[in-house]
């Protein structure tokens, strides 16, 4: 029997200021001058957009009960958005949800220097939690994968960042960078250690389809350099006094983010915005639905059309892999109790698959309780490959 899950909601806003050749997320340029100053940004009417969005969600799913666990604000880049326009979103938001006073809101942010400037007004507005997406403190890294801020700038950003008044900080960082090596990247990860981040998502480049990337494929580093950036990198990361508690994914104690361990854990949530997606659990039908919205910024903005573009109930025979696929990116263990009330299904009949990854050294066990083996971690597809 399908049990209600925690709700969150994701909110896109798919503007930024160039396409990142590695970038397969759904963001478009704007017009901008020479110092990367944007202009045309439809922030009003984007977010009068949104909330129409959110409210043809909230009744189409009969969510006004429903208390709300966090919030995200990705891109894009939605520090190109003013404080002000953040601060009225956030408000319309919190308005129609329950949800705690220190709830978790983050906003995603590049280090660009006039966007940096805004952290104390976003803050002010509502927001919680920044994630800065610097990628890497290399200048020469950072001109090869597009980014428009240079070393300092990324700096300064995380500097801002953590005094501008927010409970937490996430930097993001790319390893695996063309050209480069064990001790670039290591030296990339001291520095981000150094400005004492309460969170640090460090992920592999990889190479997506529909990429400038894909068509014009840069030269990365070879397997063995990989695995032993990521080896002492993890080791770094721990002496450092950051968890590991999911694939990419470090924090510092009571730090991770609680909006992606929601995504992880099978949690239910909402998408608004251009080409978002959401997963809601209704309970009343016993039935778990995907939700896609308008891709592109035109069509999402045109009065005449629905924001909603698809709306998919996920069939049971998909259910074990949908709930694996998020589940085993995490370190921590899984009840099956807990795989039934998210799915819906009878946990015994996911068992003999368990115990042929427990077999193949891929899963382990007390009890009801299973987690993935650092051996699983790392042959993570093959163990996915299993709950097909």
């Amino acid at each position: 029997m399908l049990i209600q899950q925690p709700l969150s909601l994701y909110i896109h806003i798919p503007w930024c200021v160039e396409k990142c050749p590695y970038c397969d997320f759904n963001s478009h340029a704007l017009p901008h001058n020479k110092s990367k100053e944007v202009t045309g940004i439809p922030e009003q009417a984007y977010v009068t957009e949104l909330i129409k969005d959110l409210d043809s969600d909230i009744k189409r799913f009969s969510l006004k009960q429903r208390k709300l666990h966090s919030i995200f604000i990705g891109g894009g880049t939605p520090s190109l958005f003013s404080a002000p326009a953040i601060e009225q979103l956030l408000t319309q938001v919190l308005n129609r949800f329950e949800h705690d006073d220190d709830i978790e809101i983050t906003l995603e942010a590049n280090p660009g220097t006039v966007e940096a400037e805004k952290f104390i007004g976003f803050f002010n507005g509502g927001v919680s939690r920044l994630s800065v997406g610097v990628q890497s403190f290399e200048s020469d890294k950072l001109i090869k994968l597009g980014r428009i801020h240079d070393s300092q700038q990324a700096k300064n950003a995380a500097v801002l960042a953590e005094n501008c008044g927010v409970t937490s900080f996430n930097l993001d960082l790319m390893h695996g960078l063309p050209n480069q090596s064990i001790e670039n990247a290591l030296d990339d990860l001291k520095t981000a250690i150094s400005l004492n981040p309460s969170h640090l998502s460090w992920y592999q480049l990889t190479i997506e389809p529909n990429t400038a990337f894909h068509s014009k494929p840069p030269k990365l580093p070879i397997d063995e350099t990989l695995w032993s950036i990521q080896d002492q990198g993890f080791a770094l990361l721990a002496e450092a006094g950051y968890q590991q508690y999911e694939i990419s994914a470090f924090s510092k104690n009571n730090y991770q983010c609680q909006h992606n361990l929601n995504y992880w854990q099978f949690g239910d949530y909402l998408g608004i915005g251009c080409g978002a997606h959401g997963k809601i659990t209704d309970t009343k039908q016993q039935k778990i639905f995907r939700t896609v919205k308008v891709k592109h910024p035109k069509g999402y903005l045109d009065q005449t059309r629905e924001h909603l573009d698809h709306l998919n109930e996920v069939v049971q025979a998909e259910l074990p892999f949908e709930y694996m696929m998020n589940r085993l990116r995490l370190f921590s263990s899984f009840s099956l109790e807990h795989y039934q009330d998210a799915t819906g299904l009878n946990a015994n009949d996911i068992l003999p698959t368990l115990n042929q990854a427990k077999d193949k050294l891929l899963m382990d066990n007390i009890g009801n309780s299973w987690r993935v083996t650092q051996q699983g971690h790392r042959y993570l597809n093959d163990l996915l490959e299993m709950f097909l």
